[in-house]
């Protein structure tokens, strides 16, 4: 499994690699100062999100998404730009962008849009943050910084949904066995799924309260 891939095409030879190195906590980023090699990558690669300036030399932003879109290439786009006006923001949407952000702006705020787009174009739902990790409970999926897409089993995903819909809180084994298990099980079940989400994720995904129970952790 490996991390989902991102092409930034950012000429700026200093926000560029500033935007570059903040995604790489996340993606797999290639970096590319240029509108019209930057087309050329984006048509020959496999992206997951692609974030585009809309000022570039050789082919500006919207040629890009022109370009891909005319390609069929559905890869989410967001557009960075530091036109703000309600036309700017138009004219990128209409041309194929799935969203738009105006410089300056907070790394928060590009994740999380980042996110967005994603979640709506591969149709997994909501999202939870477990630390620096993203969660679908919909869809049973977790994305690891290193590893890439995680596939939980229903089990895996009702304990860690549990949790992450209630980070703050201490859940003691009883509470997590009435609550996601049979009547037939015991509170050594909730120990042995535990067991099974750190092994599959991380050994701090889930956080052991002694004589408590378990609460969500920040891997």
């Amino acid at each position: 499994m490996t991390r989902a891939r991102l092409l930034l095409i950012e000429d700026d030879a200093k926000l560029g690699p500033m935007i570059k190195d903040v995604l790489t906590e996340i993606y797999d980023v290639t970096l590319v100062a240029d509108g019209a090699e930057g087309l050329a990558v984006g048509l020959a690669g496999e992206f997951e999100v692609m974030v585009i300036d809309r000022r570039l030399p050789a082919l500006d932003g919207l040629g890009v998404v022109k370009a891909l879109r005319r390609k069929l290439i559905t890869t989410p786009i967001l557009l960075l730009t530091a036109l703000g006006t309600t036309g700017d923001k138009v004219a990128g949407l209409d041309i194929g962008a799935n969203d738009y952000l105006v410089k300056p702006f907070e790394f928060e705020e590009l994740f999380a849009r980042l996110r967005a787009i994603r979640r709506v174009f591969t149709g997994e739902g909501r999202t939870l943050l477990v630390g620096g990790w993203e969660y679908y409970p919909d869809s049973r999926t977790i994305y690891s910084p290193y590893d890439g897409r995680i596939l939980l089993t229903i089990k895996e995903n009702e304990v860690l949904k549990l949790l992450a819909e209630a980070p703050k809180r201490t859940f003691s084994r009883q509470q997590i066995l009435h609550a996601v298990f049979s009547t037939t099980d015991t509170t050594g079940t909730v120990d042995t799924y535990v067991h099974y989400l750190r092994r599959k994720t991380d050994t701090n995904i889930v956080l052991t309260v002694r004589g408590q129970g378990y609460r969500l952790g920040q891997p």
